[in-house]
C-alpha cells in the first residue's frame, strides 16, 4: 500500500534536513495568517526532525508571485506564527538561495530551525530547472517531503531535490494522505461510495472514469448534475450545463449502467430565478425545471436518498460541493453529506478545496476519518495518475 521510506525510518540527529512543507496559507491585508490548517498539519513532522535532533531547513511556497520577489507574498509571517505554536525560535532566511542563507544553515545547531524565504521568487522553482535545484539540495543532506498539496507539481522542491538527496523520505502528513487515499482506491472496505460535485463535468471526468471501476456507488450534486439530467432528456430551465458534454454525460452514465455502478442524480432540487445569496429559495415538485428557474442545490428528497445511501457507506470520497453552499439558502445539500459522513461509522475522506471548507463552515471536521490538505493533489490521485512529488521519494527495500 505505501512503499516510501519515511522520516521515521531515518537517523536524523545532526543533519541537515530540507523538508519541503506547504506553508501557503491565506494572509488578510495586515499580513496575519486567517486559517493556519496547513502549517498546523505539518507539525507532527516538524517536531520529530527537531526532537531528533535534525537541523531544520523548511521550505515552501506562498501564492504566485511569478518569478519576482514580491514583500506580499513573503512567508516572514509564519516563522513566528510557527515558533508560537511550536514553543521555540524559527529563524527567517532573507531568500531561499544563495552566501547568506548557506551561512545561516552553517550556523544550525542540533534542534534549530530555520524557514527559507518563498521558493517560487525564483524562475527556477517552477520550471524545475536543475541548477536551482542543485542549490537548493546543497543547503540539506536528507530531504523529506510533506507538503502533498504541492506532489502533482514537478517542480524543484518538490521533484528535482529529490533526485539529488537521499534518502528522500515521506513525512507524516504526506504518509497520512497517500495511506487513506490509496487505501481508498486500492483496498477500500465496501460498499465503497463516492460523492462528486462541483460545478464541471469536464474539470471531474477523469475522476467519474477512474472511480466508475472501483465504487459500489457514484453520488453526483452540484453544478455537473444538471449536464447529466440534460443528457438524460429532462428540462433543467437555466440551470448550469456544459452543451459540450452531453455526448460525454451519456456515455458516463452507459458505463455506470454497465458495470452496475449506483450512478445517483438529483431526484429534485432547491431554485430561484437568479444566481444571488438573496435569490428566493423555491423547491421543485419532481426532477424537471422549469425555464424561468436554476437549480442552486439539491433538494429535500434527493438529500434522503443520498444520506440513506451514504448510511450504508463503509467507505466514501467525498469531492465538490452538492450546491452552492457559500449562499446559506442554498447549503442544505452540502451540509447534508457532511452531516451524514459525520454520523457514518465508516471510513470518511474529503478532498478537494470547496469539500474541506464546506465541511470547516459544517464544524464537524473532527468527526472525519481524513480531510485532505492536498486540492489539486487529491484531485489527480483519485484520477489515478501518478504524483511527481511522491514518485521521485525513495522506495522502501
Amino acid at each position: 500500500m505505501f512503499d516510501k521510506v519515511t522520516v521515521q525510518d531515518l537517523d536524523l540527529k545532526g543533519k541537515r534536513v530540507f523538508c519541503r512543507v506547504d506553508f501557503n496559507v491565506p494572509l488578510d491585508d495586515q499580513r496575519n495568517i486567517t486559517d493556519d490548517t496547513r502549517i498546523v498539519a505539518a507539525l507532527p513532522t516538524i517536531r520529530h526532525i527537531v526532537d531528533q535532533g535534525g537541523r531544520l531547513i523548511l521550505a515552501s511556497h506562498l501564492g504566485r508571485p511569478k518569478a519576482q520577489v514580491n514583500p506580499k507574498y513573503s512567508l516572514a509571517p509564519v516563522a513566528p506564527y510557527l515558533a508560537k505554536l511550536l514553543g521555540r525560535e524559527v529563524r527567517m532566511a532573507p531568500d531561499c538561495i544563495g552566501p547568506e542563507v548557506e551561512k545561516m544553515v552553517a550556523a544550525l545547531a542540533d534542534g534549530d530551525i530555520l524557514l527559507l524565504e518563498n521558493v517560487r521568487f525564483h524562475a527556477g522553482e517552477e520550471k524545475n530547472d536543475p541548477a536551482f535545484a542543485k542549490q537548493l539540495a546543497e543547503l540539506g543532506e536528507i530531504y523529506v517531503n510533506d507538503a502533498f498539496g504541492t506532489a502533482h507539481r514537478a517542480h524543484a522542491s518538490t521533484e528535482g531535490v529529490a533526485h539529488l538527496l537521499k534518502p528522500a523520505a515521506a513525512g507524516f502528513l504526506m504518509e497520512k494522505e497517500l495511506r487513506y487515499l490509496g487505501q481508498a482506491l486500492a483496498a477500500p472496505k465496501r460498499p465503497f461510495v463516492a460523492v462528486l460535485g462541483g460545478a464541471k463535468v469536464s474539470d471531474k471526468i477523469t475522476v467519474i472514469e477512474n472511480l466508475l471501476v472501483k465504487v459500489d456507488a457514484l453520488l453526483i450534486g452540484g453544478g455537473m448534475a444538471y449536464t447529466f439530467l440534460k443528457a438524460q432528456g429532462i428540462a433543467v430551465g437555466k440551470s448550469l450545463v456544459e452543451e459540450d458534454r452531453l455526448e460525454l454525460a451519456r456515455e458516463l452514465l452507459a458505463k455506470a449502467e454497465a458495470r452496475k455502478v449506483r450512478l445517483l442524480l438529483p431526484v429534485d432540487h432547491v431554485m430561484a430565478a437568479e444566481f444571488k445569496a438573496d435569490a428566493e429559495p423555491v423547491v421543485s415538485a419532481g426532477v424537471a425545471i422549469s425555464e424561468n428557474l436554476m437549480a442552486l442545490d439539491i433538494g429535500p428528497k434527493s438529500i434522503a436518498v443520498y444520506t440513506e445511501e451514504l448510511k450504508q457507506a463503509a467507505t466514501v470520497v467525498w469531492n465538490g460541493p452538492m450546491g452552492v453552499f457559500e449562499f446559506p439558502a442554498f447549503a442544505a445539500g452540502t451540509m447534508a453529506v457532511a452531516q451524514a459522513l459525520a454520523k457514518s461509522d465508516g471510513l470518511s475522506i474529503i478532498g478537494g478545496g470547496d469539500s474541506v471548507a464546506a465541511v470547516n463552515q459544517s464544524g464537524l471536521e473532527a468527526q472525519m476519518t481524513h480531510i485532505s490538505t492536498g486540492g489539486g493533489a487529491s484531485l489527480e490521485f483519485l484520477e489515478g495518475r501518478e504524483l511527481p512529488g511522491v514518485t521521485a521519494l525513495t522506495d522502501k527495500v
